[in-house]
């Protein structure tokens, strides 16, 4: 859930409310593929509800959870999911399709700023987890007591923005 507020925290309210309004909801069983690796990926996932895993070669690399994002690389780079992301629980998904988020981020360079940072941020904090876990780095965002001040700054506006999504794609 943290790493959701710190990825809403970045952004501004109306930045929520086009990424709930350019969604699309979906509930999900458990054991149902989200991604399959080697396949192009046509939507960055928020996980809204349950957990979902991360797995590559027989290995589970994660398991992600309320706020979590898949997709996220492919918004990066064009390339092919290079790993497989499976329900573990039943989950509620919001799919943002890559096609119409990119045009956004094209049109709106304040909209991209934010993201891009939202992101980056994000995907240092999944480095600093895959490092922590091999025994040589600093630990994780969901490890430490203590937030970085800019990041409490905004915690509790991401903590609603999250509510806002939560309540814009209930059906």
């Amino acid at each position: 859930m943290r790493k959701v507020l710190i990825i809403l925290g970045q952004l501004r309210d109306e930045d929520v409310d086009w990424i709930a309004r350019n969604g699309r909801r979906e509930d999900a069983l458990a054991n149902r593929v989200v991604i399959a690796r080697d396949t192009k990926i046509s939507d960055v996932i928020f996980v809204l509800d349950g957990t979902v895993e991360v797995s590559a070669g027989g290995q589970v690399l994660a398991r992600l959870q309320r706020g979590e994002v898949l997709g996220e690389m492919s918004l990066i780079e064009n390339q092919t999911a290079s790993a497989d992301a499976r329900t573990v629980t039943p989950c509620t998904l919001l799919y943002v399709p890559l096609a119409v988020l990119r045009a956004k981020l094209a049109a709106d360079t304040g909209f991209a700023a934010r993201f891009y940072r939202a992101i980056a941020m994000f995907l240092a904090d999944r480095i600093r987890t895959m490092n922590e876990q091999r025994g040589n780095a600093a630990p994780s965002l969901d490890d430490l007591d203590e937030i970085d001040d800019d990041v409490l700054d905004v915690m509790h506006l991401a903590g609603q923005r999250f509510l806002t999504v939560l309540a814009s794609v209930a059906q």
